[in-house]
């Protein structure tokens, strides 16, 4: 089990930097948190071995770099046991155009954001996963993005509760009155 570490201001500073910068040197990050770069190297390194960030990723301008079509898919399955969600999910797991995929509530049963390199590569995946009758995928809606009119740009960490603040809904009020 992974140490649990104590999220202090500035562990937040250090975490929330990171999450939107995440080529800024040692240095830069220690002067954004008000911190030795010794220190700062420490709790990022402490950070990342609690497992509180996975990884740093690049966020590569596609539509300069390839053709590609970007497309939600929504999946219905027959069959909703764990077991039939379980091979649904180890099944879109070994597909890499498939980028995410998050179950719902409501009527669909789960939805993917995917990147495929023509609408061609998108439904050969569709039908292919379709074909496969222990999936028990009972309808696929695909939804082909025209225009990204907002993009991820990271999580609103300023705006959510971390997991030990007790001065969250104090913080959260007092920057609303100030709005």
């Amino acid at each position: 089990m992974k140490k649990k570490l104590k999220i202090d201001s500035y562990n937040k500073k250090i975490l929330s930097t990171l999450h939107l910068e995440g080529s800024v040197t040692n240095i830069e990050l220690a002067e954004k948190v008000n911190l030795s770069p010794s220190a700062c190297f420490q709790r990022v390194k402490a950070l990342k071995e609690a497992g509180y960030f996975r990884n740093l990723h690049a966020d590569i301008n596609l539509d300069q770099l390839c053709e590609h079509v970007l497309a939600y898919i929504e999946f219905t399955l027959e069959d909703n046991s764990a077991p039939a969600r379980r091979r649904f999910v180890n099944r879109i797991n070994d597909i890499p155009e498939i980028m995410d995929c998050m179950q719902l509530s409501g009527d669909v049963d789960y939805i993917s954001l995917s990147c495929f390199p023509n609408i061609k590569a998108l439904n050969q995946i569709c039908s292919e996963l379709s074909d496969q009758a222990d999936l028990k995928i009972k309808r696929i809606n695909t939804r082909i993005v025209l225009e990204r009119a907002k993009w991820f740009l990271g999580y609103p960490l300023s705006k959510l509760k971390w997991l030990d603040d007790d001065n969250f809904d104090k913080e959260l009020m007092s920057e609303r009155v100030n709005l």
